[in-house]
C-alpha cells in the first residue's frame, strides 16, 4: 500500500543525494563529507536530541520562525538527559542562519542534533562525546495543498503515551519510534495520521503534532503531561488569544473528540492541518471549520512575515 497518504510529494527528496554543505562540530562541512563512525552510541540507543525548525520566504528575506525558543527547548531536553551540549545557544542559533545562507535557501527545514560519539559502547558508557549538527534543506509543506481545506483521515492509534515522564516529553530521538510505529500502523490501515492516548485513556497527541478541538466556539487541547510542548501549539495559543478565540487546556477523551465542531494537528513540520474524522467517524462538518480557518490563515500569515505583530517570533538571515 502506498504509505504516501495526503504528505505532499514534493517532499520525497533523498537526502543522502543533496549537495551543500552542513555545519558539524562547530565547522562547515560538504553534505556527503558529514558522517560519523557505525558505532555512534546514539545510533545504537537512541540517547541524543534534536528539533525541526522552518525557515519561510518573507518580504525582508528568509527567516527562521521562534529559532530561539527551538533552541531553548533543544537544550532543554539535553538537561533533561543530562547531556551537555558543548555549544552556547547563541552558537546554535548563528549555525541556523549560517546553513540556510551557505545553502542558497530562500525556504527550508532545518534539523538541529547533538548526539553521542563512539569511543564506548554499552548504558554505561562514560567516556562519550557530545556531537553537534545542523543541516537544512528545501521542503515544501508536510501536507497536500487539499489537505489543508478537506482535512485527514485519523486512526485512534493503539500505541499509547506515557504520563509526566520528563524523558518522554522530551524531544529525544529514541522517543520517535513510538510515533514511527503508531504512524505506520495508521497508514497500513488506510489512515493518514494517528492520535496516541496517554496510559489513562486520554488524548495526548498525533504521531509528530498537537492535537486541538473546537466545542462551542471554545479552543481546546490537552494539557503536556503526555504531549512535547510543542512550539507551534503555543504559536496557536497565542494567536487564539489574539483573535479573541477561547481557549482551555484539559484533559480530552475520545467522546470529546468525536463531539467537536472542529479538530486539527499543529507541528513545525504539519504547520495546522484539519481532521475530517476519527475512525471514520466524522468530526463536525467532516471538513476545516471556521476557527480552524481563521487559525490556519492567521498562523501562515504570521510564519511568512505578513502579519505586522510578534516581530520577535521571526529571525531574519542576513
Amino acid at each position: 500500500m502506498d504509505k504516501i497518504g495526503i504528505l505532499n510529494k514534493e517532499n520525497i527528496v533523498d537526502l543522502s543525494k543533496i549537495k551543500g554543505s552542513i555545519w558539524f562540530d562547530g565547522e562547515i562541512v560538504d553534505w556527503q563529507d558529514a558522517t560519523v563512525h557505525l558505532l555512534t552510541h546514539t545510533l545504537h540507543y537512541g540517547l541524543g536530541v534534536f528539533e525541526g525548525v522552518r525557515a519561510y520566504n518573507t518580504k525582508e528575506g528568509p527567516s527562521i520562525f521562534r529559532l530561539e525558543d527551538h533552541t531553548a527547548r533543544l537544550f532543554k531536553s539535553a538537561e533533561t538527559v543530562s547531556l551537555k551540549i558543548p555549544f552556547s545557544q547563541t552558537q546554535i542559533n548563528d549555525a541556523h542562519k549560517q546553513i540556510i545562507k551557505l545553502n542558497n535557501l530562500t525556504e527550508g527545514y532545518i534539523r538541529p542534533m547533538c548526539f553521542y560519539g563512539s569511543e564506548g559502547m554499552g548504558l554505561r558508557a562514560d567516556n562519550l562525546e557530545v556531537h553537534c549538527m545542523v543541516a537544512a534543506w528545501e521542503w515544501p509543506s508536510y501536507m497536500e495543498p487539499e489537505a489543508r481545506e478537506k482535512g485527514i483521515k485519523v486512526k485512534l492509534s493503539s500505541y499509547v503515551r506515557q504520563v509526566r515522564n520528563p524523558v518522554s516529553s522530551a524531544k529525544v530521538n529514541g522517543n520517535y519510534v513510538h510515533s514511527i510505529v503508531a504512524l505506520n500502523e495508521a497508514l497500513e490501515e488506510g489512515y493518514e495520521e494517528a492520535l496516541m492516548l496517554d496510559a489513562e485513556g486520554f488524548i495526548a497527541e498525533g504521531s509528530g503534532e498537537n492535537f486541538f478541538i473546537v466545542k462551542d466556539s471554545v479552543l481546546l487541547t490537552p494539557d503536556l503531561d503526555a504531549s512535547l510542548d510543542g512550539i507551534t501549539r503555543r504559536t496557536i495559543l497565542d494567536l487564539a488569544k489574539e483573535l479573541n478565540i477561547k481557549s482551555e487546556i484539559k484533559k480530552l477523551t475520545v467522546e470529546d473528540v468525536l463531539s467537536a465542531d472542529e479538530a486539527f494537528f499543529s507541528g513545525t513540520a504539519a504547520e495546522v492541518v484539519p481532521i475530517n474524522s476519527l475512525d471514520n467517524k466524522q468530526i463536525g462538518e467532516g471538513r476545516r471549520g471556521p476557527i480552524t480557518e481563521e487559525l490556519q490563515s492567521t498562523y501562515f500569515d504570521q510564519v511568512r512575515g505578513i502579519r505586522y505583530k510578534n516581530n520577535n517570533w521571526h529571525t531574519l538571515v542576513e
